[in-house]
């Protein structure tokens, strides 16, 4: 069992409680396949056969993900948990309150020192200003996340290691990603390279963890989309408080691609913003709380008063983007014959690098 005993998985179960304090879990228990409600860790079975199961999906032949919230079983599929829906707290202050001791509580609690994912923003600040693994950030030469993150690292007083990413390093990288995750999607593929270069260098130094602040987005109102709802044909929702939750329901497949692109890389994420007391409280919020007057994750940044306005107010960028991957990916694929007038000329080029 990933991420939790197998006793605290068996009460979650018989209360029927989907943040019930284990901070996610996957595996086997009593002859089921069980998963989180957020899926934060991966799991697989062979699509015709329960009793086959791996948490890697290279090991089966024809691997089929158990959907985040259910058990899987010799007689189908159940679902266990529903992500919670409670109403949202009408005092600000006790809100922001309760956001900061559940971020808090849970960063603290992170045992030893693991590596920080650190580009400079609010969410690994939150990280750096609270634990003391080293910083990594990884980029390509004069990208916004590695300038960001020597600037925050500075004003926290921390010392930052910079892993300068290349184009031999995404030529390499896809066909590795593609392996160890499945995926194709060449969206997928920019999003998963800077966490797997970054997280290669940390192996390489001889860690094993690599703490990332990921989820806080989702949660916290992160999103342009969640901030412009319902404007924003990306959601559905009509209000702030409905998109975010919407939101928070992509991050099972998105937790599983990252989460095998750190494995593949040979780390395994710690993410405290993840916790199920963060989740709890996060999901308590009031529109304003999550966005208000443009400003986006209002109550993370009110409750973050430990790190400099400075950075507590910086927005970031995608990572994609901050580190000037998608360009060079881009750029590469161009490069290769794939111009951007062909129909999906970067999914072109990601196939025919699978084909070398």
């Amino acid at each position: 069992m990933d991420g939790a005993t197998p006793q605290a998985v068996r009460a979650a179960i018989e209360r029927g409680e989907a943040l019930s304090g284990t901070d996610g879990f996957a595996g086997e228990i009593d002859g089921r396949l069980v998963r989180d409600v957020l899926g934060r860790y991966p799991l697989f079975s062979e699509a015709d056969d329960p009793t086959e199961w791996s948490f890697d999906p290279t090991d089966l032949s024809d691997p089929t993900p158990v959907p985040a919230g259910h058990a899987r079983g010799g007689s189908g599929e159940t679902k266990l948990w529903t992500l919670p829906d409670p109403a949202p707290v009408a005092d600000g202050e006790r809100a922001v309150a309760a956001v900061r001791e559940a971020v808090v509580d849970s960063v603290d609690a992170v045992e030893g020192e693991p590596p920080i994912g650190f580009s400079g923003g609010l969410d690994s600040s939150i990280l750096a200003a609270r634990l003391d693994g080293p910083l990594y950030v990884g980029g390509f030469e004069g990208s916004h996340d590695v300038e960001a993150a020597r600037s925050a690292a500075a004003a926290l007083g921390r010392e930052l290691r910079v892993v300068e990413f290349s184009h031999a390093d995404i030529e390499r990288g896809i066909p590795a990603l593609v392996e160890a995750t499945g995926r194709t999607n060449p969206m997928d593929l920019q999003i998963a390279l800077p966490l797997y270069l970054v997280a290669e260098a940390v192996a390489a130094d001889g860690h094993d963890r690599l703490a990332l602040g990921q989820g806080a987005d989702e949660l916290f109102g992160g999103y342009a989309k969640i901030a412009k709802a319902p404007d924003d044909h990306r959601v559905e929702a009509d209000t702030v408080r409905g998109a975010a939750r919407e939101t928070v329901r992509t991050l099972p497949r998105q937790l599983e691609r990252d989460v095998l692109a750190l494995r593949a890389a040979g780390v395994d994420p710690v993410v405290p913003l993840l916790s199920d007391r963060v989740i709890e409280a996060a999901l308590r919020l009031p529109d304003r709380c999550l966005v208000c007057g443009g400003e986006r994750k209002v109550a993370l940044r009110r409750a973050a008063d430990f790190l400099p306005t400075a950075i507590r107010s910086r927005e970031k960028k995608a990572v994609q983007y901050g580190s000037l991957l998608a360009r060079e990916f881009d750029r590469l694929a161009r490069q290769a014959g794939f111009k951007k007038r062909m129909d999906d000329h970067l999914g072109q080029y990601v196939e025919s690098m699978r084909s070398e």
